[in-house]
């Protein structure tokens, strides 16, 4: 199990402007914010106040997803924009169902390097390691992470509200390509993703607050969705809301019955 190499006291945090890690964290009740981000959170939240719900419908999925996979026998897992961490962690969920797993994680967010000691704790028996890295740089990811899992055998690459973040211009569909490109046969990839396609007007609205602060916002409609899973099967109830994803194997988020969440999720399994 290997330990971030760089001293967090002496990484440069910007706070001059959001973060969606941030956000999302401040989305689901953590305290790795800062007042920027907790200003434009309240402006998402004056557009849509369900957000803080889909966020946490989102995580949900993941957690689901996660069980569902060590159900089917996977033991090594790759997850790329991992995010500030929040129990329970992927690893977490995944080395209680077998605590043999092994879990990569990345980001390049430097708030989440100073945390990732919360991402390496876990049980004697699985191995975790951390990659600080951007999502779009596949062969330091692949480089680093080849010395905790085999790529040789079966991985769950994760990709958890990242890839609304990286526009058809940056790549997103070339990166998601090239990682399932050295996954073995028997492998998945779950995606979740913000869309536009049920809540047109209030993403529209979120889109231009996006604009205003230099982010990027790319979400994509279900036929853009399902592209990311060209060559691959999709399991199982197939592409749909995140709430919607084998709801069995999890508790229902209190709230909601009351929302549609935002984004499409999938499972797909590398033939």
């Amino acid at each position: 199990m290997s330990r971030p190499g760089n001293d967090a006291a002496a990484l440069h945090i910007d706070t001059s402007k959001p973060h969606p890690a941030r956000m999302y964290d401040w989305f689901l009740g953590g305290k790795d914010n800062y007042p920027v981000d907790e200003a434009m959170g309240r402006q998402m939240l004056a557009v849509e106040p369900g957000v803080p719900v889909m966020a946490k419908v989102n995580r949900a999925f993941m957690h689901r997803a996660t069980r569902w996979l060590a159900g089917q026998g996977v033991r090594q897992f790759l997850d790329i924009g991992t995010g500030i961490p929040t129990e329970p962690n992927l690893h977490q969920v995944a080395q209680k169902a077998e605590p043999t797993t092994r879990v990569v994680y990345c980001d390049n967010d430097p708030i989440v390097l100073a945390h990732a000691e919360a991402l390496l704790s876990g049980t004697a028996e699985g191995a975790i390691d951390y990659v600080q890295a951007d999502a779009r740089d596949v062969d330091a990811i692949l480089e680093h992470a080849s010395r905790t899992l085999d790529f040789g055998k079966p991985v769950a690459l994760s990709l958890i509200s990242l890839l609304h973040f990286v526009s058809d211009e940056d790549g997103a569909y070339e990166l998601v390509d090239r990682l399932t490109g050295v996954l073995a046969p028997g492998s998945h990839v779950v995606i979740s993703h913000l869309t536009a396609d049920f809540h047109p007007e209030e993403a529209r609205k979120v889109d231009e607050m996006y604009r205003k602060n230099t982010l990027t916002l790319a979400p994509r409609n279900r036929a853009q969705f399902a592209a990311f899973f060209e060559g691959l099967e999709v399991v199982e109830p197939g592409i749909v809301a995140a709430e919607a994803w084998h709801p069995e194997l999890g508790d229902p988020i209190p709230g909601q019955e009351d929302i549609i969440s935002a984004g499409y999720v999938a499972v797909g399994r590398k033939p």
